[in-house]
């Protein structure tokens, strides 16, 4: 019998490990296309500051508020949420016109939110936006 138990555990640990990376790989699963957030953009309106703060021809990253603007020309804005699409980090960074990811590298193109570099594949969901009084307001009702 001793050669019994040992089988038996020898299964049952294999179940416990296939369990686990099982949602290991499900964890970094593009499902979802919006990352682990629920939210990825604002669920209410949100203050960015000074329009001015957002060079024409390029853009800025708003990471506490995970919005990021693009000025494509003077007094035009539009905004994308700066979650990735592939696993729900905040971007971290703009270089060359492109949002990065520091999570897996994925890159988004500011001006259109595209997904440039995987893993991501989905593009960031774009974000309402309007200036009120020479501030950028984000978010539903902006």
């Amino acid at each position: 019998m001793p050669g019994q138990s040992a089988t038996r555990r020898t299964v049952l640990k294999g179940a416990a490990l296939a369990g686990a990376a099982g949602v290991g790989a499900a964890a970094c699963s593009t499902e979802s296309k919006l990352g682990h957030a629920r939210t990825p953009t604002p669920t209410a309106p949100v203050d960015l500051g000074a329009a001015d703060e957002v060079p024409v021809g390029g853009a800025r990253l708003y990471r506490e508020q995970r919005v990021l603007v693009h000025c494509p020309a003077q007094g035009q804005y539009k905004a994308f949420s700066a979650q990735c699409t592939h696993a729900g980090c905040v971007l971290d960074k703009i270089e060359e016109n492109e949002g990065n990811c520091p999570c897996h590298g994925s890159r988004f193109d500011v001006s259109t939110g595209k997904a440039l570099k995987g893993p991501a594949t989905v593009p960031l969901p774009e974000v309402p936006v309007t200036v009120k009084d020479g501030k950028l307001i984000a978010g539903p009702q902006a």
